[in-house]
């Protein structure tokens, strides 16, 4: 299966349009770099988490198709929490892959900033375990506090060395951030230093605000084929090597191995074997940065560096564009925004303009691009990875 075309909306607040509006904006990106007619889009995969608590509507897949004129093609809505779209394209990616389609849209939408952050906070939390997590209180900033105490006390770090290793993260992907014209914070917190991070406002110890990313409204689309049907509408298609999957139960029944993120060890050994790679084939990755300590144990589920080493490798400079895999160059969830169910086809998007070299504001060779996107607190988990080249 080839990646034809893809699209994405600015990131940041866009209170004055609906859901399917806004995925609109996103899909006819997509379709004016595809070279295709409308009619020959045979079905949608669309990822949305909490459409019915922000926006009071569920049933999207019909309102969408409608919206961008394709009222009567199949429109299935995917929900995984922040994996939505993620899982959206894994499944379409299936469909395509198995002859069922030759050609469809797969892409994700939401609304969390302009619901507000009372409303924001607890439709995200809907991702956790609503009997043993939300009960208790745990929000995700709890999680990944609690994820980072556990890094410290595993790896023998000290939580004030961990605390300026993950700054590097929030440091790294703002800067990146600050230069994508459609990240949230573009052209701001460019220049951000440890100090500043570490003294941002504390949200849940020992996270500050500017570990954690942005609650966002946003809409991300890509259009995938088969490769007959690609291969006389496109000059350069971008190839889907592999794909894995995993999944995982509630943080008590994870207990202290959450901090290796095992699901995602599982998920990117499935996506490598498929590909035929390994972590070292990967120059770039994209991976779910909600917060800078789960950059950091990503790095290390995905075999890019061992258990305990991924927070001081950030702080020498190894996730950077010089470095040994550079990450998030789009701003990552941290510097460009996470409106959840988008979040995992506008990575698809970053990495797909990245191979054909049109990510403008970053200049680096890439040859093979991997993503990664986590829903929950580990519970599903998927990873892509997409190449200039065919196996």
């Amino acid at each position: 299966m080839v990646v034809m075309g893809v699209g994405q909306t600015e990131f940041g607040s866009h209170p004055d349009k609906s859901l399917p509006e806004l995925f609109a904006q996103a899909f006819f990106e997509a379709f004016d770099s595809s070279n295709i007619e409308l009619n020959e889009i045979e079905a949608i995969y669309l990822g949305n988490f909490v459409g019915e608590i922000t926006d009071g509507s569920a049933n999207l897949g019909g309102f969408v198709a409608d919206e961008i004129g394709l009222s009567g093609v199949q429109a299935m809505r995917y929900e995984s929490a922040c994996c939505s779209s993620a899982v959206a394209f894994k499944e379409a990616y299936l469909a395509v892959k198995h002859g069922i389609y030759d050609c469809v849209l797969v892409g994700g939408v939401e609304k969390l900033k302009s619901a507000g952050t009372s409303i924001g906070t607890r439709a995200l939390a809907t991702a956790l375990d609503g009997v043993y997590e939300v009960n208790t209180g745990l929000t995700f900033p709890g999680v990944f506090a609690l994820v980072a105490r556990l890094y410290s006390e595993t790896y023998g770090i000290s939580l004030e060395e961990l605390r300026e290793c993950m700054a590097h993260v929030s440091i790294k992907n703002h800067r990146f951030g600050a230069k994508n014209p459609k990240a949230q914070f573009y052209n701001k917190l460019g220049n951000l230093k440890v100090e500043d991070v570490l003294n941002s406002k504390m949200i849940c110890s020992p996270l500050t605000l500017l570990d954690c990313c942005p609650m966002t409204d946003g809409a991300s689309a890509v259009i995938v084929a088969s490769e007959e049907f690609a291969k006389e509408r496109i000059d350069e298609p971008i190839y889907v090597r592999g794909v894995g999957q995993s999944s995982a139960g509630s943080l008590f029944r994870q207990k202290r191995e959450v901090v290796k993120a095992l699901p995602r060890r599982k998920s990117s050994e499935m996506a490598y074997k498929m590909a035929g790679m390994s972590p070292k084939d990967i120059d770039v990755a994209f991976v779910h940065d909600c917060f800078t300590i789960a950059e950091i144990i990503a790095l290390e589920a995905m075999g890019f560096f061992e258990y305990g080493e991924g927070a001081r490798a950030t702080a020498e400079g190894l996730t950077d564009l010089n470095g040994e895999i550079a990450v998030n160059v789009d701003g990552g969830l941290i510097g460009k925004g996470h409106p959840v169910g988008a979040t995992g086809t506008a990575q698809i998007y970053s990495a797909v303009k990245l191979l054909r070299n049109e990510l403008d504001f970053v200049k680096i060779d890439a040859e093979n691009v991997m993503t990664d996107t986590l829903g929950g607190d580990f519970g599903t988990l998927v990873n892509v990875i997409l190449s200039v080249h065919r196996r």
